[in-house]
């Protein structure tokens, strides 16, 4: 009876944590766990897209997971912790697109002490004058999916809904649908540009601000530059690039959950914003961070010329795993740049 007691208790206390972490609740056991994991903190929290860019990553021999506590899984996500270049880490996927990288990216700084966040993976490329495989370092990211869709019928000089309260914008600039139209007439008329609403911890909580261009922190900025030039893998097997792929720092990235496999959409991006790389995650990474002010900074590398174009045919099924892999090259050298206790103030850049 004692044995059978003490096992409908253990049964028990399984259920409630399962409720609870269905519930998104931090169960008893789990907020051990990261209580525990917090006192040997300060981590750099790496932040990957999904198991194509973190794969690479895990499999490489410069990550080295925690033997006692390797993994804390949580509200569907899972958080590995181990040490890179001698520094403390804790990895999370996002999976696709600026929900997930949002959600994602805020239980990572939520829940466990970091002195900085690094974001990676593969992107698609908008500059023309750049590579397959090139590793590209923005200065500046956008969310280029907020839009304010105007009516049809409405002048460029209309006033937007809700303009008046605030709520819009013109500043940005618009996308006209007409000049990509073979007809004459296009009830797509245009969509304006907008930027995000935030509200930073050193803010006053529901007063908002507003932010479209999110600079990466200044610190990490400057020391990535150190990496600019190095040269990458060019191969894959008996398939090579022209030139080996090198770092490249770029003023500007754009994140939207759209994939962008149009020529004229990527050249209208390249020609308006003057963007490098296009893709569904690292704008939402960075707004949580510049919110919580914290510092990060994104190395993307480039998988394919979004839309097409390029010389080379079948760009991302052939050398996406090598952009995946020049990424965590990449991003492992960086790591090694970052000096050991190193505190930065805040994720600003100029």
């Amino acid at each position: 009876m004692g044995y059978f007691l003490i096992g409908l208790l253990v049964i028990t206390l399984s259920m409630v944590n399962i409720i609870e972490e269905a519930n998104c609740e931090i169960s008893p056991t789990i907020l051990s766990k990261i209580e525990r994991m917090n006192r040997m903190g300060p981590y750099l929290g790496i932040v990957a897209p999904n198991n194509f860019e973190l794969n690479p990553l895990l499999a490489s021999q410069a990550f080295v997971p925690y033997p006692s506590l390797p993994i804390i899984d949580f509200a569907g996500r899972r958080f590995r912790f181990g040490k890179i270049s001698n520094q403390r880490v804790v990895i999370v996927m996002t999976g696709l697109g600026m929900v997930n990288a949002g959600v994602a990216t805020q239980l990572l700084v939520s829940l466990f002490r970091l002195k900085g966040v690094l974001h990676y993976g593969i992107a698609g490329n908008a500059d023309v004058n750049l590579q397959i495989g090139d590793v590209t370092i923005p200065q500046f990211w956008a969310h280029s999916g907020l839009w304010n869709w105007q009516r049809y019928g409405d002048g460029i000089d209309n006033e937007l809904a809700l303009e008046a309260a605030g709520d819009y914008t013109r500043e940005i600039g618009h996308l006209q649908f007409s000049k990509y139209s073979n007809r004459t007439d296009n009830l797509l008329n245009r969509i304006w540009y907008q930027p995000e609403e935030i509200f930073p911890v050193t803010g006053t909580p529901e007063v908002r601000q507003h932010v479209f261009w999110i600079p990466v922190d200044k610190s990490y900025f400057n020391l990535a530059r150190q990496l600019e030039n190095t040269k990458l893998p060019q191969c894959v097997n008996t398939t090579c690039l022209p030139r080996p792929p090198k770092v490249t720092i770029v003023e500007r990235g754009m994140s939207a959950s759209v994939f962008v496999d149009n020529a004229a959409y990527r050249t209208f991006l390249s020609s308006k914003f003057n963007v490098t790389a296009v893709e569904m995650e690292s704008a939402a990474v960075a707004l949580i961070c510049h919110q919580q002010k914290l510092p990060f900074v994104v190395i993307r590398a480039l998988s394919d010329l979004a839309g097409g174009g390029s010389d080379l045919s079948n760009e991302a099924n052939l050398f996406g795993s090598l952009a995946a892999q020049n990424s965590v090259d990449v991003l492992v050298k960086f790591i090694g740049l970052i000096p050991h206790g190193a505190k930065f103030a805040s994720s600003s850049s100029s």
